[in-house]
């Protein structure tokens, strides 16, 4: 049986799944926030979300994995930008466009989705931790690199895509490190446009000079 746009009724028991990840999610969130990751540990999450430290492992098998589902949001968020970019410019500039207009989205995105307190929490949480920073820009496959390797008429296993990707990281981190030099809890979304902004500029003038090796 399918509802009226076509997406299928879920029955009980995977309603009830998802509203247990979702609830994991949400308690890993605000005390990865408060305390930082590296501090929170599995069973504080699953005690928060009134569950067995089995049962989240059910559904994650690590305290990274978590993360990664939140960094995932923010990626698919992305993503689904990136897809509305005419081909007719460079990657590099469809990214930059997708990334800004994810984060401008969410000022108007409705609760559920990726709203700005989500996302800045996200990023909060990614910068209280080194692991996660890394995390980020490590190579994963992730729906922004197979729209970008749709966009080169290529895999997600070209080396020419996990290159761009991984330019793509080096420029966001480094985006991320600024942010940190402030204070955290208080920047907003138009602080990250801004701080994504600047060292985007600046790593464009630096490539605009470079030519092919002779």
């Amino acid at each position: 049986m399918a509802e009226p746009k076509g997406e299928p009724v879920l029955g009980l028991r995977e309603r009830k799944k998802r509203r247990t990840r979702a609830t994991l999610i949400d308690a890993a969130m605000g005390l990865c926030d408060r305390q930082g990751f590296d501090a929170t540990t599995v069973d504080q999450i699953a005690a928060i979300a009134e569950v067995s430290p089995r049962t989240f492992s059910r559904y994650f098998a690590t305290k990274d994995a978590i993360a990664l589902a939140l960094i995932d949001e923010v990626l698919d968020s992305a993503a689904a930008e990136l897809a509305r970019q005419p081909l007719d410019i460079g990657n590099f500039e469809a990214l930059r466009r997708a990334y800004i207009a994810m984060a401008r989205n969410t000022k108007l995105a409705a609760a559920g989705a990726l709203t700005s307190e989500r996302m800045l929490q996200i990023l909060r949480i990614v910068m209280s931790s080194g692991t996660l920073r890394q995390a980020t820009v490590e190579y994963r496959a992730s729906k922004v690199d197979r729209l970008l390797a749709e966009r080169m008429g290529t895999s997600v296993h070209d080396r020419r895509v996990k290159l761009l990707a991984a330019v793509w990281g080096a420029v966001l981190i480094t985006a991320m490190d600024d942010l940190a030099r402030k204070h955290v809890s208080g920047i907003s979304v138009d602080d990250v446009i801004s701080a994504f902004d600047d060292t985007y500029a600046e790593f464009a003038g630096e490539i605009a000079g470079i030519g092919q090796p002779v």
